[in-house]
Parts: C-alpha cells; sequence; structure tokens
C-alpha cells in the first residue's frame, strides 16, 4: 500500500484545508518544490497535486507550480486535481510530465467526459469521488449530487479509469480518524483500485487501512497529519508498504 504525501495549493503556496473550506487554510510553505523534494527524500513514491484554485475557478491556477514539480522529480509518478474540466488541461498536464490527472466535479457533471478521455489516455486518467454519508459532493464541496459513490464508481469503472481517489469530506483535514468501512465498502464493489483520503492522523489509522488493503485500496492521501507532526512520513510509509 502506498502512503502519499498531499501538496494542496493556494496562491502558489503549500496550504491546507479543514473540509475543503478555502477561508479555513493553514499556510505551510512558500516553496511546494522545496516541499514536494522533502517527501521524496523521506521516500514518497507517488505525489498528489491539488490545484485548489483551480477547483473553484474550474481552470488551472497554479500550473507553473506544478510543472515546477513535474521537471524537478521526474521519476516519481505526479497524479494531479483541481479545476481540470477540459482535454486540453489534461493533455498540457501529461505534457509536462505529470502521470495521473484526476477528474472530480466534471466527472460527476459530464460523466461521458471521463468515458472520452479514458479512452484517449489510457491508464492516466483518475476519478476523484468526495462523499458525504455516500453522496458524492462537487464544486469543491460546496453542493452535494444526488449521487451514490459506490454506483457512480462501478460507473466510471466500466469506462476503463485507472482508480477511484475516495475522500470523505467530513474528515478529510480534520484529523478524526479514516471512514475505514466506508472506503472498504466501495473497494469490494469495484476491481479497480481504491485511494483512500481524509482523515489520516496516525500510525494506528495506516495500521487500520493496512488491516482492508486486501480488498483492493493501494494507496492512502495524506496531508495535514504530515505537516503537523502527529504522523512521521518516512516510518508511515513504511509500514504502509508492508501491506499488500
Amino acid at each position: 500500500m502506498l502512503l502519499i504525501p498531499a501538496i494542496d495549493l493556494k496562491e502558489g503556496k503549500c496550504v491546507r484545508l479543514r473540509q475543503g473550506r478555502m477561508d479555513d487554510n493553514t499556510i505551510f510553505s512558500d516553496d511546494p518544490v522545496a516541499v514536494a523534494g522533502k517527501w521524496v527524500a523521506a521516500g514518497a513514491k507517488r505525489l498528489h497535486l491539488v490545484d485548489l484554485d483551480g477547483a473553484f475557478a474550474g481552470k488551472p491556477r497554479n500550473a507553473d507550480v506544478i510543472h515546477a514539480i513535474a521537471s524537478a522529480y521526474p521519476d516519481v509518478p505526479i497524479q494531479i486535481g483541481g479545476g481540470i474540466r477540459d482535454e486540453e488541461t489534461i493533455q498540457a498536464y501529461l505534457n509536462a510530465g505529470v502521470e495521473y490527472v484526476i477528474i472530480g466535479t466534471k466527472a460527476v457533471n459530464e460523466p461521458h467526459f471521463v468515458r472520452d478521455m479514458a479512452l484517449e489516455y489510457p491508464r492516466h486518467i483518475i476519478v476523484g469521488l468526495d462523499a458525504k454519508d455516500g453522496k458524492v459532493a462537487i464544486d469543491g464541496w460546496s453542493k452535494l449530487s444526488k449521487h451514490d459513490v459506490i454506483d457512480l464508481a462501478q460507473h466510471f469503472e466500466e469506462d476503463g479509469v485507472e482508480a477511484i481517489i475516495y475522500t470523505d469530506i467530513s474528515r478529510d483535514g480534520m484529523m478524526s480518524g479514516v471512514n475505514i468501512e466506508a472506503t472498504a465498502k466501495l473497494a469490494r464493489a469495484i476491481r479497480i483500485p481504491v485511494i483512500a483520503s481524509g482523515g489520516i492522523t496516525n500510525m494506528d489509522d495506516i495500521r487500520a487501512l493496512g488491516a482492508v488493503a486486501h480488498e483492493g485500496i493501494m494507496g492512502a492521501i495524506t496531508g495535514r497529519a504530515i505537516y503537523e507532526g502527529t504522523l512521521d512520513f518516512e516510518a508511515a510509509e513504511k509500514l504502509a508498504e508492508s501491506f499488500q
């Protein structure tokens, strides 16, 4: 199981939000490229980047920083989300060296777009499903849709996406523990890998996820915990890798 450090970008800085609220953020660094280097040096096998401004604007707002990180660490796969709403953006990120693009709001609003992009860019498309009480949220978590998360995940599996990133938005940035039950339930319902996100706080959360990793959970994204020091990334990454 991979442990994937999150680098959330807002106005060119590395920040973390609480429950997706742009007005409730903590700035951790003015140098996201250096932050990426820190996690790579600590053993990260993949990086999770989010263009927060892009998620709200509907188009990239931190592309220069993302390109700089991809250029600085070409051997580390990068997955990027936030504001990816058209093929031009996907092409630009892949050309810059990003390995995976994450489609979120657009996937829910226009599912045929995911099918088309998965056909055009096989093995590079991930869908991010952010949910609360089993229902998918869109538009930077500002709206709850009527869509059931498992139904949508099964639909996107048929479309050929590479993986599903599942975020429990009631826990993201709150360091309140992972929603193991919901994550494992989703992983059992589909054949493609699930990447867990939201709520990781300490080594106990890594162990709890690891215990169900065999259900189809290939990795977990961690953010606030590794920035605030409740989780030692290097040790947690080694623990995560011990689970198959």
